[in-house]
């Protein structure tokens, strides 16, 4: 059976975008490169960013998929929503309560969707 272990995001400009994830992620990428930058996350996952003139068969737009990250509260979610509107993420959903927890969702300059959450005691 294959392991779900690494993730593709097609990005215009891999090194500008690495310089926003370097801060996302709280890590340096082991691999950067013009056309592509590679980042293993504590957690063994990698993710890889890129260059979207480079990929084939040619990527769709972004925004079907989003990257969440648990946060241990909801002062942790207002925190990471604060610093990454400072990095220059758009907002796409406000902090708010939804019936699985408190969340919001911030997106990069490729329109890749990113969601800290941290879920209720009773989700859904």
């Amino acid at each position: 059976m294959s392991n779900l272990n690494y993730i593709l995001l097609a990005v215009r400009n891999p090194l500008a975008s690495a310089e926003i994830y370097d801060q996302v992620f709280g890590a340096k990428p082991v691999e950067r490169a013009k056309t592509f930058v590679l980042y293993v996350l504590p957690n063994g996952l990698r993710v890889g960013l890129w260059a979207s003139a480079d990929v084939k068969p040619e990527p769709r737009p972004a925004g079907g998929v989003e990257l969440s990250f648990t946060c241990p509260d909801k002062a942790g979610v207002l925190a990471t929503c604060e610093a990454w509107k400072k990095l220059g993420l758009q907002v796409m959903q406000e902090p708010t309560n939804m019936d699985f927890g408190f969340t919001c969702v911030l997106a990069d300059a490729d329109g890749h969707r990113l969601r800290p959450f941290v879920l209720n005691d009773n989700p859904r």
